[in-house]
């Protein structure tokens, strides 16, 4: 069970509280500091699935932390940006995003327990997404310079569009399913 890629995920977990301290602390550096913790988290989620695979070393375990370890971290982050910005932007954006994992996850739990959880498995699209998604995080919480935040509001928007689309193209994934009597 404690292979690299599982200790990996579990670090990432720790990171959580670390940046959310980092993030409200009143110093000039600390939401670089903040960035960079949620830089390396969004880096050991990349690494932690290459390595197991590479290795040879997924686990059971593995495959249902990594998800709840990815979920949390972004989930954190956006509810801390969306308090920090209040602006209705930010603030839809997380709404949309936390509510898009929340349904994808339930569906996914519903699919594999009829047999089809192949129906839902994680696209491209949803790759791109959760790049567009960490980019954009990423910037709000350094805020080095109004470009960085405007490019970070311009991502995040692209992230949310492919949010709902993504969405939608798992629920029409799973609609035979979903409608039958």
């Amino acid at each position: 069970m404690w292979n690299i890629p599982n200790t990996l995920t579990t670090f990432r977990l720790l990171l959580i509280p670390v940046f959310a301290v980092l993030f409200y602390l009143p110093y000039s550096w600390a939401f670089f500091a903040a960035a960079f913790i949620f830089w390396l988290a969004a880096v050991t989620d990349i690494l932690d699935g290459y390595l197991a695979r590479k290795l040879q070393q997924s686990t059971p375990f593995g495959a249902f932390l990594d998800p709840v370890a990815d979920k949390v971290m972004v989930s954190v982050a956006l509810v801390m940006l969306a308090t920090y910005y209040q602006n209705v932007f930010v603030t839809i954006a997380t709404v949309i995003i936390i509510s898009r994992e929340i349904v994808i996850s339930a569906l996914r739990e519903w699919m594999a327990e009829q047999g089809k959880r192949s129906n839902v498995a994680v696209s491209n699209m949803g790759k791109i997404k959760t790049a567009a998604q960490m980019l954009a995080i990423m910037g709000l919480i350094w805020q080095y310079a109004p470009w960085m935040i405007t490019l970070s509001y311009a991502l995040l928007a692209i992230a949310t569009l492919l949010t709902v689309t993504s969405m939608l193209s798992y629920l029409y994934a799973a609609k035979s399913e979903l409608t039958k009597s």
